[in-house]
């Protein structure tokens, strides 16, 4: 019994002995700094809204300032039109495609024309220099000279006997020269156009109209037979006065 006493006087002096504290570790000064400016912001955004606080907050300088980016090269401009042979041509078109908008230059002539100047056809119009332009306008002015002679659209003139190849309003003008000197000789071509009739041996069996006369409807037709009736009955009028 003594030293079950003698065990629970142990336990309590052990107890009651004053415990030891652990020797605090001090925070680093920048620790301390931090702290101190967190709460000076904390000061500063009392009375503020949340709202008002994010925004101070997100409008506050970064560190490390981006390097703005730099440009970019831009190349040569396109020019959108190129002026050749009186005609405004597509500078977004190839060479070879861009050609064909001149009345009388079909895809295979500008490729030959392409070629005969050094160029590429593919290559885009509106980015040729002044100089390679110049190639192409020689070489259109020279167009006679670069085809052959079958594959002009003005072979064997009349009155020269030449061969060349026309082009813009040059195509057009004698076109209605040659079908003028076909009607003065009285051929059967000339006969056709003057009748206004098909000319290559089409079917004759369809109307074949064009123009105005598609347009005709019968309340016109019925307006003109009426028109006409009446101007009869003013003649009979007439005669039956007299």
């Amino acid at each position: 019994m003594a030293k079950k006493e003698e065990t629970k006087e142990t336990k309590e002096s052990v107890k009651d002995a004053p415990k030891k504290e652990a020797p605090k570790k001090e925070a680093p000064p920048e620790a301390k700094k931090d702290k101190k400016e967190g709460k000076k912001e904390d000061k500063k955004h009392e009375g503020k809204g949340e709202e008002q606080a994010k925004k101070e907050r997100k409008g506050a300088p970064k560190e490390g300032k981006k390097e703005a980016p730099k440009a970019k090269e831009e190349g040569p401009e396109i020019r959108h039109i190129v002026r050749v042979a009186d005609t405004d041509l597509d500078g977004n078109r190839s060479v070879q495609y861009g050609l064909t908008g001149i009345k009388g230059i079909s895809r295979r002539v500008a490729k030959i024309i392409s070629l005969n100047s050094g160029l590429d056809p593919i290559a885009t119009l509106g980015y040729l220099n002044d100089a390679d332009i110049d190639k192409l306008k020689t070489s259109v002015d020279n167009i006679s000279t670069v085809l052959p002679a079958w594959m002009m659209n003005k072979q064997n003139n009349i009155l020269t006997g030449e061969d060349r190849q026309l082009l813009g309003t040059d195509v057009l003008l004698s076109r209605n020269e040659d079908i003028n000197l076909m009607k003065k000789v009285r051929s059967y071509k000339g006969l056709r156009h003057e009748r206004g009739l098909r000319v290559r041996g089409q079917r004759t069996r369809s109307t074949g109209r064009k123009g105005r006369t598609v347009g005709v409807t019968r309340a016109a037709i019925q307006a003109s037979q009426s028109a006409a009736k009446e101007g009869e009955k003013k003649e009979e009028k007439k005669a039956g006065v007299k």
